[in-house]
């Protein structure tokens, strides 16, 4: 049976395995020595483990080798959560270590899922996929939430709001135009996502084709000119306040 006091657990990973009642799991070399060498346990000591589907259970260490480590499963602490919805965020790629930062952040507020897109003023083409999985698993582990968002393929910006459902309102970040604020849209309009511009911003047609589609809502950040990232960051903050607590769940889209 699930409990909520689960605060005792200091040290919290992801695994891939199935997590339940008596099940052994065995971990790889670089997390035996993460937990061997880095955090100093020892066989007996107890930790929580994730997997994003089976929610938080309490594990205990039986055997600590170099190569290995194997933790028996004691009980599951949390239920996965199963109804909250974290914000989508929607961005052409930056600059690797900024983008390795946003990618971490974002994870810390809850975002549901990460997709980049190709704009006419995008610089950046190259996403590391697997890098950012890595850094949403470690953010994930650190911030306590037990899913990872989902990393979705970059693609083009017209393909991705070729797709998007037009049920599902898309709030997108323009400057130096006439729109409300996001604190004030949000109260309007319960959307989840949020696309956020390239350094040099939108082009025009990018711009007309916004004004074409029913389900886009031009929202402003204030009067300051953002940086990609400060702005994917402060919307996403503004989102979570709206819903009134981060998400653990799938994309919108």
């Amino acid at each position: 049976m699930a409990r909520n006091n689960y605060s005792g657990l200091a040290t919290r990973l992801y695994v891939d395995a199935d997590l339940t009642t008596g099940q052994a799991v065995v971990l790889p070399a670089d997390k035996a020595h993460f937990l061997g060498r880095v955090l100093r346990l020892s066989d007996g000591a107890s930790l929580g483990l994730f997997n994003g589907r089976d929610g938080l259970w309490q594990a205990s260490i039986t055997a600590l080798e170099k190569r290995q480590a194997v933790l028996a499963l004691e009980q599951q602490l949390m239920a996965q959560p199963v109804t909250a919805h974290g914000p989508h965020l929607i961005m052409p790629p930056i600059k690797k270590a900024r983008a390795d930062w946003l990618v971490e952040k974002a994870t810390e507020l809850g975002v549901a899922a990460i997709t980049p897109v190709v704009t006419e003023h995008t610089a950046v083409r190259d996403v590391k996929r697997e890098r950012w999985r890595k850094i949403t698993i470690e953010a994930a582990e650190q911030c306590e939430r037990l899913t990872l968002p989902t990393l979705v393929d970059p693609q083009p910006l017209g393909q991705c709001l070729e797709q998007w459902p037009v049920d599902q309102p898309l709030f997108v970040a323009t400057e130096r135009l006439s729109a409300p604020l996001l604190t004030q849209a949000v109260t309007q309009t319960a959307a989840h996502a949020i696309l956020v511009g390239p350094e040099g911003g939108f082009s025009s047609a990018e711009l007309d084709q916004f004004g074409k589609l029913p389900f886009v809502h031009m929202i402003s950040l204030g009067p300051q000119v953002l940086r990609a990232e400060t702005a994917a960051l402060a919307a996403l903050a503004i989102l979570n306040a709206s819903a009134g607590a981060p998400g653990d769940a799938s994309p919108n889209s």
